[in-house]
């Protein structure tokens, strides 16, 4: 999944992490054991029912329908009006990668060989009307969002992937109106889904985890406006809704705890403020007005040395690993990045160290060598292109040879990022200074969250005629596998006109393969191995610049019940059932 900080504030910033960069190791630093607590444990839970929990957010999400979405915060958001066959259950940490049936009754049932995957929806679930949720509602979502691209484009397109007739054969139903739709799922009764595929998928639990499995009434769906009135499966639904300005959800009265045993829909209404400044909502959250920064990405720099400076406040703070990197993408098609030798002279010349300060020191994550993260299943550590240093100065030997190796002489080029993440504009700020040494001119390109990946970053067009050679990335796990991490940045199949996270438009026969044959494999063990084969072959390509594997740095405020950070969500706080003090 896709996954802020003033250049004033780096040298604060820097300080600061070398200071106490021991955050992120336990609450002894901070002389208050509530430092982390969220790391380890449910933090001030509670039952008690009532009040306003509010949300707010530094700029909007591209789409709040959880069928054309890609954001982790808005996958975990969702689920508080869109119930997915399956999801995870709230725990600190690694324990929140537990996988439990939501609006399916059990776990999927495999036959064929990893096949065929079978799931009984639960009984007696309503829509916010009252009207039945049926199993032919869970394919029509997955139907709308996964075969209509030319209108949702923003989600993952694993099931257009594998399902057994997807061959340019279905449309989507926006087009074909056969009442049949696609014939490779089935809905025998209105409990009953089955989902039939090309080859075995042995992780298809965590695939029906998306938000896109949650049920979407046809009569209902008005394709790309549907963000505007998403009609309710959850414990919430949609009060009122004013674009780029605020969402308010209430409870839904049709929504019964006999057929949800892991909601509690405690608040009586949760407000999200859309488009304010986060420094604004640092300060909003230390006073009690906002309860929880929707993006879960953490306080802004300036914000951030504050806190580690003060212990009282620190003991709020929680520094977790979420299965995410931060990354620059280099782009394959644009010259002179088609050549390999050009990439590996990118791969020694960026300065990690620097941009590491740029994006908030230590604290914010350590150096990265690989495209797996350290927190996730088949991780193996090594490094293709050491960087060497003589006292903070990078020694640049290794990427003039590539370089002159690759023949570019001096370039210019695009480097891009999203405009409302200032951390990550200081990252690519610090990417350019880094590469002008080698004779590479990249000028910066920043453009909103919200339109990042449908309109620019990915988006072959756009990146070939604008000369965009680099991109800013930060990526979390689809689902906590090395399958649900590297199949949507590198697989060639993966590769898409609009919402494309295979930003590198990285198409590799042989990784192509291992991905394929890995998912089909029922040994765990043997998956993990493969994942960390194709970690190494895609460094060898050189299409990424692992940068950091990062760390967030949340402000928990302690108005808010139940609060919990979640390995499955980035090291989000789990959004499901928490509540707020009255």
């Amino acid at each position: 999944m896709r996954r802020s900080h003033p250049v004033a504030a780096i040298a604060a910033l820097t300080s600061a992490g070398l200071l106490l960069a021991g955050c992120g190791g336990g609450a002894s630093d901070s002389g208050d054991s509530t430092a982390n607590a969220a790391t380890k444990g449910i933090v001030n839970a509670s039952d008690a029912k009532g009040g306003t929990l509010t949300y707010a957010m530094a700029d909007a999400p591209e789409s709040f329908d959880p069928g054309n979405t890609y954001y982790a915060f808005i996958w975990n958001f969702s689920r508080l009006y869109a119930r997915p066959l399956t999801t995870f259950q709230p725990g600190p940490g690694t324990k929140g990668n537990k996988l439990v049936p939501d609006l399916a009754a059990s776990m999927g049932k495999s036959s064929d060989g990893g096949k065929t995957w079978t799931y009984k929806i639960r009984k007696g679930l309503k829509y916010e009307d009252g009207s039945p949720i049926t199993s032919q509602d869970v394919k029509y979502g997955v139907e709308r969002s996964n075969f209509a691209r030319d209108v949702l484009s923003l989600g993952p397109n694993y099931f257009q992937q594998f399902l057994q007739d997807n061959d340019g054969g279905y449309k989507g139903p926006y087009k074909d109106k056969s009442k049949a739709g696609l014939k490779s799922i089935e809905t025998p009764d209105d409990t009953t889904i089955v989902f039939h595929l090309k080859k075995p998928f042995a992780e298809f639990d965590y695939l029906v985890s998306s938000p896109q499995t949650a049920p979407v009434p046809q009569a209902k769906d008005k394709g790309a406006d549907y963000t505007k009135s998403v009609v309710s499966s959850g414990s919430y639904k949609f009060q009122s809704y004013q674009e780029g300005k605020q969402l308010t959800l209430v409870r839904n009265p049709q929504w019964s705890a006999k057929t949800d045993p892991l909601r509690k829909q405690l608040p009586a209404k949760i407000v999200l403020n859309l488009k304010v400044a986060q420094s604004t909502i640092d300060k909003d959250l230390q006073a009690g007005n906002t309860q929880i920064d929707l993006n879960g990405r953490g306080v802004d720099g300036q914000t951030q040395a504050q806190l580690l400076t003060d212990p009282k406040q620190k003991a709020n703070t929680d520094n977790a690993l979420g299965q995410r990197l931060i990354y620059t993408a280099i782009n394959t098609k644009v010259k002179p990045f088609d050549n390999v030798e050009c990439r590996k002279a990118v791969e020694y010349a960026l300065d990690k160290k620097a941009v590491q300060g740029a994006l908030g020191g230590p604290i914010r994550g350590g150096l990265a060598t690989t495209i797996l993260p350290t927190d996730l299943n088949g991780y193996q550590k090594y490094d293709l292109y050491p960087q060497k240093y003589k006292g903070d100065k990078l020694d640049l030997t290794d990427a003039k040879q590539h370089w002159n190796k690759c023949g570019a002489g001096k370039v210019s080029t695009t480097i891009l990022a999203r405009s409302d993440r200032q951390e990550e504009v200081d990252g690519a700020t610090s990417v350019i200074e880094s590469l002008k040494k080698v004779g590479i001119d990249a000028k910066i390109q920043t453009y909103p969250s919200s339109k990042y990946f449908s309109d620019y970053a990915g988006v072959p067009k756009f990146t070939e005629k604008n000369n965009v050679g680099l991109m800013m990335m930060q990526w979390g796990a689809d689902f906590p596998t090395g399958y649900g991490y590297l199949q949507q940045i590198l697989h060639g199949k993966a590769i898409s006109q609009s919402g494309n996270s295979n930003l590198s438009q990285l198409n590799d026969p042989e990784i192509n393969n291992l991905l394929d044959t890995a998912i089909a494999n029922p040994d765990q063990a043997a998956r993990e191995k493969a994942y960390a084969q194709i970690d190494r072959k895609t460094m060898e390509q050189a299409v990424i610049v692992p940068l950091t594997y990062f760390k967030v740095l949340n402000y928990r405020n302690p108005k808010a019940t139940n609060v919990v950070s979640t390995s499955a969500y980035s090291g989000e706080y789990d959004y499901l059932n928490i509540g707020v003090k009255q």
